[in-house]
């Protein structure tokens, strides 16, 4: 298991941060019991759903990954009083407080049926079935559980899928032979890290010193202007504040668009959304008393080409210039800043720190992780919110026989951020239907009390962006 994968795993101990993927399905009317076997079904053919997490005695190694079947209890039908779509809200708010042990089962799926009020850009759009895919954050980072998501709800990979007959076997780790007795001994696991240790404290050690040349190089890069600076810090806010959230009361909205309602001249859609929160969170928290200067935002960016690690992204900090006036202008400059940030965070040099990282004995990356002050808000943060942003691919999913609607997700609360917001599109399908975009908010209500006042406010935001464009290009 790589590290920063175990290292997901171990921050669950800690803090919440499993990952939520809704997605929406025109109810079918097929019985809970035939989608349960088709779920069972499905699974059995997808390799990273068939894996739990089997944990080394006293760390003396990684986490490794072994084979599991499909557990009834991962289907999981919730039948509230009312089969609504505000109902399901309130549901939805206590899921985002659980967390699943991965060393029993990493994913769970969640099922709401005959619901009643969906969001929905289909003017005929009747009752719905919601499925939220519930994933441990060591399984996948939000690109690969979007994958598996896919293959889960593809009729076509599907049928490719179960035509072939058994389920894929889940390849044994490098160092065990095929029909090795050592995957089922976590002792053997255990002596094996150990006699590793010493090996991987000389590579940190020699790693360490290579990355703090690069550092250094790094800095010089920047001092020249050949590399974009880092992100600025940002002071925190009223959506920061120094409170646990681990059994907070969190609140989550979505806002269902068309592409063409985010679509500006040379803007993309992240981009869209980042102004429109600079815009609704600025005058959200000036409605609460609060003086905004500055505000900032999290943006996590998936790094380019398959790796080993389950979990390839790296966290942006960009600034959203709430202080510049002329909408147009400033999501001009939020996109220059976004651009900085990815070529800085794209730059090779950046990756040496990645490279001691992948020695590091697991038992002191361990100890790292259960030291670090999760329950302290710095003085200079990277932002005031995330903004995670994903595309799911084309609208060609179903479920039970149910096309799909749209779909969401829930960036994770922590010690610093209250507020979070995802991003989730489908394209159209083969026959030109089904595109949509959402934009999810996720809160917890000491730091965001009035959630449905924010949410009103970024969609008259989102609309007064567009109305902006629209006036100069009539103008232009």
């Amino acid at each position: 298991m790589a590290p920063q994968d175990a290292t997901m795993y171990w921050l669950s101990r800690r803090t919440h941060n499993d990952l939520f993927l809704l997605y929406c399905f025109a109810d079918s009317g097929r019985p809970a019991a035939e989608l349960r076997a088709l779920v069972a079904r499905r699974s059995a053919h997808i390799p990273d759903l068939r894996l739990r997490l089997r944990e080394v005695p006293a760390d003396l190694d990684y986490p490794s990954w072994i084979p599991c079947d499909f557990a009834p209890e991962q289907f999981m039908e919730h039948r509230p009083a009312e089969s609504n779509w505000p109902t399901v809200l309130k549901v939805l708010g206590k899921l985002l407080g659980t967390v699943l042990d991965a060393t029993v089962r990493p994913w769970r799926l969640h099922l709401f049926r005959d619901v009643i009020g969906v969001p929905s850009q289909l003017p005929d759009a009747g009752p719905a079935t919601v499925v939220v895919l519930q994933m441990s954050h060591a399984l996948a980072d939000g690109r690969r559980a979007a994958q598996i998501a896919r293959a889960l709800f593809s009729e076509s990979a599907a049928t490719d899928q179960e035509r072939t007959g058994s389920p894929p076997r889940t390849p044994l780790p490098r160092w065990a032979p095929a029909g090795s007795a050592l995957l089922d001994s976590a002792r053997t696991a255990a002596v094996l890290g150990l006699l590793r240790t010493p090996n991987q404290v000389i590579r940190t050690a020699v790693r360490g010193y290579h990355a703090y040349r690069s550092q250094q190089k790094l800095a010089e890069l920047t001092a020249t202007g050949q590399v974009p600076a880092p992100g600025p810090g940002f002071t925190p806010s009223l959506v920061n504040p120094a409170t646990e959230v681990g059994d907070s009361d969190r609140r989550v909205r979505m806002i269902v668009c068309t592409p063409d309602q985010l679509r500006t001249p040379d803007r993309t859609v992240t981009v869209v959304v980042l102004t429109a929160i600079s815009l609704a969170l600025t005058r959200y928290l000036e409605s609460r008393g609060a003086q905004v200067d500055r505000l900032g935002a999290q943006v996590p960016m998936a790094l380019p080409g398959v790796s080993t690690p389950r979990n390839n992204y790296r966290s942006l900090g960009v600034d959203l210039f709430v202080a510049e006036p002329d909408i147009r202008l400033r999501s001009r400059r939020i996109a220059d800043a976004l651009g900085d940030r990815m070529a800085r965070a794209g730059h090779p040099l950046l990756a040496a720190q990645d490279r001691v990282t992948a020695v590091v004995p697991a038992a002191l990356l361990r100890r790292d992780i259960d030291r670090y002050p999760l329950d302290t808000v710095p003085d200079s943060i990277a932002g005031h919110t995330v903004v995670s942003s994903v595309h799911r691919g084309p609208a060609d999913l179903t479920f039970g026989g149910g096309r799909v609607l749209f779909t969401a997700g829930f960036p994770a609360l922590g010690s610093v951020m209250h507020l979070t917001h995802g991003v989730h599109g489908l394209s159209e399908d083969a026959e030109g239907r089904g595109a949509t975009i959402t934009i999810s908010i996720h809160a917890d209500v000491a730091a965001l009390p009035d959630i449905d006042v924010y949410s009103d406010l970024l969609v008259a935001a989102l609309s007064e962006i567009a109305r902006a464009h629209e006036a100069a290009d009539e103008a232009g």
